[in-house]
């Protein structure tokens, strides 16, 4: 079962918090099977219906279907909760948290990979699939259902490039921020990895940024043949300054990191449809003629 699909499973780590209660209620309201939560010390509770448990193990004693984990879970503590979540053998565990420290993600993200969960985040807004679910806070009324799949590494960004898309008329097959902290879990080529397999979509819009090599590693990914459907690419940061943090601790352009303007012409020569601005993605997606 693909976390693409209608239904999937999953739990909420600290549910019972500010934030984990509030999301969990608007992410239960679009569609998305939650089927437990889990805060320490809090088991018999339950949160907008949804029953809550000590552990993650607890949980999954009483719904083992359960294949997904979104952390809403203090920095200080989200080690515990994501190493919980990857013992468990979740395959997916999408981490809203900001700020994690570098070393705890760090051995988190080798540990994930050593263990075959996909970690997607820190500093993530989740996923959605306009219709069906969505694991996160991205607002539902930004995307109509269609067949682009959208991977960012800004989540306003994903919300305005989704809005404007709807207002031209266009879908979104799936939309995931993968995170904006310095290490994160799953790379824009893992993801759209995931959009190659998934046949509803027909392109995939790319919103990088400056920091990293991500962009680069997946134009790799196109040139190799990994990724084949028709890719609409934006960089944000052309004209950011040498090391200047640009709003994300991952979004700062380091020595050995490619500029803005570096990472297009590499997706550029790899075949992806470059935009100078996300407002014209809308418009270059309608050109590529996806309907034929």
């Amino acid at each position: 079962m693909s976390i693409l699909q209608k239904n999937y499973p999953l739990l909420v780590q600290g549910i019972t918090g500010k934030e984990g209660s509030f999301q969990a209620k608007l992410m239960k309201s679009y569609g998305t099977n939650i089927l437990a939560g889990v805060t320490p010390g809090k088991k018999g509770t339950f949160v907008e219906g949804i029953p809550v448990y000590n552990s993650i193990k607890s949980a999954m004693s009483e719904h083992p279907t359960i294949k997904a984990s979104i952390v809403f879970v203090p920095p200080l503590f989200c080690f515990d909760a994501v190493l919980e979540a990857i013992v468990a053998g979740l395959e997916w565990i999408f981490v809203i948290t900001e700020g994690i420290p570098v070393k705890d993600m760090l051995w988190l993200y080798h540990y994930s990979r050593y263990e075959g969960s996909s970690i997607v985040g820190p500093n993530s807004p989740g996923l959605i699939v306009p219709g069906i679910s969505k694991v996160g806070i991205i607002p539902g009324n930004a995307f109509v259902p269609g067949d682009i799949g959208v991977i960012s590494r800004s989540g306003t960004l994903t919300y305005e490039v989704g809005n404007a898309m709807k207002n031209q008329g266009l879908g979104v097959s799936a939309a995931v921020g993968i995170g904006g902290d310095p290490i994160v879990g799953t790379t824009i080529l893992d993801m759209a990895r995931l959009f190659e397999a998934d046949y509803r979509t027909k392109a995939i819009v790319l919103l990088g940024e400056i920091g990293g090599n991500m962009e680069e590693e997946f134009a790799s990914g196109i040139e190799t043949g990994a990724i084949t459907k028709p890719v609409v690419a934006y960089i944000a940061g052309v004209v950011a300054p040498p090391g200047k943090k640009m709003g994300h601790a991952g979004a700062i352009l380091e020595q050995g990191d490619s500029t803005a303007i570096e990472k297009l012409s590499r997706l550029d020569a790899a075949g992806a449809n470059i935009v100078a601005t996300p407002w014209e993605i809308p418009n270059k997606l309608k050109k590529l003629n996806l309907t034929k």
